[in-house]
């Protein structure tokens, strides 16, 4: 009986470290599951972030709504970019799904599936120690009985020594060895229950040992093992899973780079290039050839036969020393002697005071006339409605957009209103239906907004084609000449002479002025000391120009023009867009040198005509 004790108490202390052993094993898979889960979790969030990520940069480089976007349309480059930014915005929103796809298939099936792991681990665990918290109470019972037993055994044999040893007194009374049977008797009967107790509890607890270890326990254990195995299964779908949302948007992302790869190849560079040459343009001639300016010949005229002494000799060839000497800018030639009449001729043609002056006025007019259009620009707040401001073939464009946008909106007016028309049909035909003359109120207001669009597509209108048939025809530079220009240039008085008066003065501009006859050398003196009787001269003529659109000279300075109008050009545009131009004798004033064709007179250029 000791053995089979030592037995049984090492096979539950077994038995109880076994199931220490598998709790701990299996709370380590849960944990296990849980950790997988955490780690999903935070891959779906880099997923997110990362397409967060993407959707902004792609919103941060789209193209702003403004005129810009318009114009970056246009090329092919630029479309290009746009799409790619599309299909990078298509890009992230595959991350976001596989974000989406391991939330919804991974982390919520893992999340339930992990509470019901935890509920299934501790019902098995629980009938675990239920079952041997049975094991163990009955093999208490049958300890317990058995000691009984042995205990009654014992006592029973000490009764029976007691009887035999008072029968075999004779100084004992009958009725005391009488007692002692009976007590004897007692106890054997006693020693007789407890052995078929302990003899039940015996058989009972084998029974349930057996069912205990060999039912109840294994099938506890193949609970657990099979609740073990399918963790197991699920971690490795998971996983599976994870691999296969990756996968799924592949082909998707496949498609995004292959549109990026599509927007790259067709960008077209030529294309590009022809229209920025399209969009810029401006549809003016380019100028003819810069003629000859011989400033030789106002040095012949200088020393003339108006001189009253004969002119010297000039050098030989081979010994000019400064026959070149107006072309050095830090050597300043040795001045020969000259006669009276000659420093007289000099005093007469050249005016250097006057240069400046007039120079001074030149200028400040000018920045008047440009300080004025800008302010005028400023007050408005907006540039012509006739796109005035734009060279011809930009205003071009602008006005046909414009008329294109009226008549689409004619278009949508018109549509409005025949709709509008046939519901007044349907209920004069059916008067249940609504009432005729509530439409009127629409059909005229829309009639009369008809009305003004078609007003505003005749003044367009109008427009394009006053640029349209005054566009610049592109001709030779010798055919450029008008017949108001071959009547100037043939003039007789053409053949004065102002070199001197044409020499850069100290403003780095032009400034052309007449040598006029006796008058103008007796008011010589006067004109340097007063400044208003100097600006009323006349300056001469060197050509003509033609007004290929109208301006309206608003500003101080300026003059007006008329398409068409044929004015003389008494000054050179200098590079500030602006020309000196003369209407009659009392009229002059500056004009937008892109608004005009000028004809420079081939025999006056570099000269001025003697009045």
């Amino acid at each position: 009986m000791d053995v089979g004790k030592v037995e049984t108490l090492v096979k539950e202390q077994q038995l109880k470290d076994q199931f220490e052993n598998l709790e701990k094993h299996t709370q380590w898979g849960i944990d296990f599951v849980e950790r997988y889960t955490k780690f999903v979790k935070e891959r779906s969030e880099i997923e997110l972030n990362y397409a967060k990520q993407i959707r902004n940069l792609s919103k941060k480089y789209q193209p702003k709504k403004s005129t810009r976007e318009e114009e970056e349309g246009k090329y092919t480059w630029c479309r290009a970019f746009l799409a790619s930014l599309n299909e990078l915005n298509d890009y992230a929103g595959q991350h976001e799904l596989i974000a989406e796809n391991m939330t919804s298939q991974i982390i919520a099936e893992l999340t339930r599936y992990i509470q019901d792991l935890k509920s299934e681990r501790k019902t098995h665990f629980h009938d675990g120690r239920k079952a041997q918290q049975h094991i163990e109470n009955s093999w208490k019972q049958l300890e317990l009985s058995k000691r009984n037993f042995e205990r009654a055994c014992k006592e029973a044999d000490r009764a029976q020594q007691y009887f035999e040893k008072m029968d075999a007194d004779i100084n004992v009374t009958k009725a005391d060895v009488e007692k002692a049977r009976q007590q004897a008797q007692l106890r054997h009967q006693m020693a007789a229950d407890n052995k078929s107790e302990y003899s039940s509890n015996l058989q009972k607890f084998n029974q349930e040992q057996t069912e205990h270890y060999h039912t109840l326990i294994p099938n506890i254990f193949q609970k657990l093992q099979e609740m073990e195995e399918r963790r197991i299964e699920r971690v490795g779908e998971s996983m599976k899973t994870f691999a296969e949302v990756d996968r799924q948007i592949l082909p998707i992302v496949g498609k995004c780079l292959d549109g990026m790869t599509k927007a790259a190849e067709s960008i077209e560079a030529k294309t590009d290039s022809a229209q920025v040459v399209e969009s810029y343009k401006s549809g003016f001639e380019p100028p003819g050839d810069v003629e000859f300016e011989d400033y030789g010949q106002a040095m012949k005229r200088t020393v003339s036969e108006n001189s009253l002494t004969k002119p010297e000799k000039p050098d030989k060839p081979g010994k000019g020393k400064s026959k070149l000497f107006f072309f050095k800018k830090n050597k300043t030639p040795k001045q020969p002697k000259e006669a009276l009449s000659h420093r007289f001729n000099d005093l007469m043609t050249s005016k250097p005071k006057m240069h400046c002056l007039r120079s001074l006025r030149r200028g400040l007019s000018l920045k008047l006339i440009s300080l004025n259009a800008h302010v005028r620009n400023f007050i408005e707040g907006a540039n012509p409605e006739d796109f005035s401001h734009l060279p011809p073939e930009q205003r071009r464009k602008k006005l046909q957009a414009k008329i294109d946008d009226i008549n689409k909106d004619i278009q949508k007016e018109m549509d409005q209103r025949d709709a509008l028309t046939k519901m007044k049909d349907v209920y004069v035909k059916n008067p249940q239906m609504g009432d005729p003359s509530s439409v009127d109120p629409r059909l005229a207001e829309i009639a009369q907004h008809i009305d003004k669009l078609q007003t505003e597509l005749q003044k367009f209108e109008g427009w394009l084609a006053e640029v349209e048939g005054r566009m610049p025809v592109r001709s030779e530079p010798t055919q450029r000449q008008s017949s108001v220009y071959d009547k100037q240039s043939n003039t007789p008085a053409a053949n004065n002479n102002c070199a001197q008066d044409r020499e850069s003065s100290p403003d780095g501009s032009y400034t052309e002025e007449q040598s006029s006859e006796v008058q103008s050398k007796v008011q010589t003196d006067t004109e340097f000391d007063d400044f208003d009787n100097e600006e009323e001269e006349m300056l001469p003529t060197i050509g003509t120009c033609k007004a290929l659109y109208p301006f309206e000279g608003n500003n101080e300075g300026t003059l007006t023009l008329a398409e068409g109008e044929v004015l003389f050009v008494i000054e050179e545009d200098k590079g500030d867009g602006w020309t000196r131009v003369r209407r009659n004798e009392e009229e002059e004033g500056y004009i937008p040198t892109s608004y005009v064709e000028v004809f420079l007179d081939t025999d006056t250029k570099g000269l001025c005509m003697w009045r």
